[in-house]
């Protein structure tokens, strides 16, 4: 007994395009949705402490830069330098970042940490410096794209008193 021919059904290239590119976004979301949570800030106020402390912590070389990233987002990220010129390590800095809009008042607040001691590189002594990248995927429409207000917010000091 002979087989029939099978007949074979051409899927048109729209189809393979369309299909292609819906992976592609289920694999981008994928990634995107598995990134690590920025880590909890704790929002308790500064210390009588830390707030006369603030005067010994100086913050230069801050510019801010805008790009894309690959979920074709607007990413705007604030780079700079804090330095320690106080007398005590610290292991901890958040800052608040205050964005205003075009009249000048706040339109959006959040809070950062500019210096985590947790990771490898320790304390930030005294008379050292450290760089710091803040970068903020979620800011609102209203913001008028000026440098927001850094203030700091907290901070931790290493030696535990």
């Amino acid at each position: 007994m002979a087989s029939a021919p099978v007949a074979r059904t051409k899927i048109p290239k729209t189809a393979l395009w369309i299909g292609a590119a819906a992976v592609a976004v289920i694999i981008a979301a994928a990634i995107y949705l598995e990134r690590p949570a920025k880590p909890p800030v704790d929002d308790a106020a500064a210390t009588p402490e830390a707030k006369a402390y603030v005067s010994q912590l100086e913050l230069s070389n801050v510019k801010m830069a805008a790009s894309e990233n690959f979920m074709q987002q607007r990413v705007v990220e604030i780079q700079g330098t804090i330095a320690n010129r106080g007398s005590r390590p610290l292991s901890a800095i958040d800052v608040y970042c205050l964005f205003s809009g075009p009249d000048g008042r706040e339109v959006h607040r959040e809070r950062a940490s500019i210096l985590n001691a947790s990771g490898s590189r320790g304390p930030l002594l005294p008379n050292a410096a450290r760089p710091f990248r803040l970068p903020f995927d979620s800011l609102p429409d209203g913001w008028n794209e000026a440098m927001p207000k850094l203030v700091i917010a907290r901070i931790q000091f290493a030696d535990g008193r």
